[in-house]
């Protein structure tokens, strides 16, 4: 199953996304938002600064768009180091691995998105790369075969991650500093949509500003694509100026509701409700009736849902809550409801 249609409240990396590193902080200065990961990596870079060090080893992980790409090329900009961009499922074999690894220079970051999809093979070579800087290669087959060791210059790996729970035990382990990145605050998704403003540039009132910033979950990439929609919108219907006003109706013509939920968030909310009342059911039965990936519910969709409190995760499966009935405007079916003793 795959997904009808592009979702512009889709977290995920979109080719329409590419505009967005025009718009990407450069510094940890201008970085807003995620307070506590940025003053703890600003101590790390200081730091390993003043040792004359490269940065301990590190990983991001939490929901997509949130910015972990962003700050691997923020943490490689305060360095002064050059970055090396790769993921998960293009290092096929571990030679592959190795080729990147050969390239690299002192000091310098590989950022290696979706890390958790690296294969068994490539991370067997990625252990004492981290570990000790040296990359162990085997010449030859058979009883000739033998295996030397290179040494590879200090450098940093930056991992992300959206699924921290796929992360081999022995692969985290290798990593000196692990941060959550969690959906950013109201006010600070206002602060986003009104630097890509000016950055773009578009003109766009305080009203205008609040009215993306409240439908785009929390997320960063979310935002800056419902400004780019909210701008198509007023230049062809509203002389090129976002106001409250325009901004609620590009919104509800892409059936964006106020709180950030769009028609797949509904369907798997109505769902739940209607089809199984009001749950438990499990996520690839919710996946198959509504006919999106597991894949996308799990990434995108839930973990939006539990935040608004919508969805309650159970060990027999997902629940929809009170919240999730009045949201949509359904009655609370009270008593088909479980009591405690």
């Amino acid at each position: 199953m795959v997904s009808r249609s592009p979702r512009a409240i889709d977290g995920r990396a979109a080719p329409e996304d590419q505009i967005n590193y025009a718009l990407r902080p450069q510094r940890l200065s201008d970085l807003i938002g995620q307070d506590q990961v940025k003053e703890n990596l600003s101590i790390l870079i200081q730091a390993a600064k003043q040792r004359g060090e490269p940065l301990d080893h590190v990983l991001f992980y939490g929901p997509p768009g949130l910015g972990k790409t962003t700050l691997a090329h923020v943490l490689a900009n305060e360095m002064g180091v050059s970055i090396k961009v790769t993921s998960g499922p293009a290092i096929e074999r571990a030679g592959d691995l190795a080729a990147i690894l050969t390239n690299l220079h002192a000091g310098d970051v590989l950022f290696i998105d979706e890390v958790h999809r690296l294969g068994k093979a490539v991370e067997e070579v990625l252990y004492p790369a981290m570990e000790d800087f040296a990359l162990d290669i085997v010449i030859g087959k058979g009883p000739g075969a033998r295996s030397i060791r290179l040494k590879l210059p200090r450098f940093t790996v930056v991992g992300a991650t959206t699924r921290l729970a796929l992360v081999s035990a022995p692969l985290r382990a290798r990593f000196g500093a692990v941060y959550r990145l969690d959906y950013y605050d109201l006010a600070s998704m206002q602060a986003i949509v009104r630097r890509a403003a000016t950055m773009l540039p578009v003109e766009v009132d305080e009203g205008g500003i609040q009215e993306i910033a409240r439908r785009a979950r929390g997320t960063p990439r979310v935002a800056l694509r419902l400004l780019r929609r909210v701008r198509d919108y007023a230049q062809v219907r509203a002389d090129g100026r976002i106001t409250r006003a325009v901004a609620q109706e590009a919104l509800d013509l892409l059936a964006i509701d106020p709180l950030g939920l769009d028609e797949v968030d509904r369907r798997v909310l109505r769902t739940i409700i209607e089809k199984y009342q009001g749950g438990p059911v499990g996520l690839a039965t919710i996946a198959a009736a509504i006919g999106e990936e597991a894949d996308t519910i799990m990434d995108v969709v839930e973990p939006y849902l539990l935040q608004l409190g919508f969805l309650d995760r159970t060990p027999q499966g997902r629940v929809a809550t009170r919240a999730a009935y009045q949201h949509l405007g359904l009655p609370y079916p009270e008593e088909n409801q479980p009591k405690l003793l």
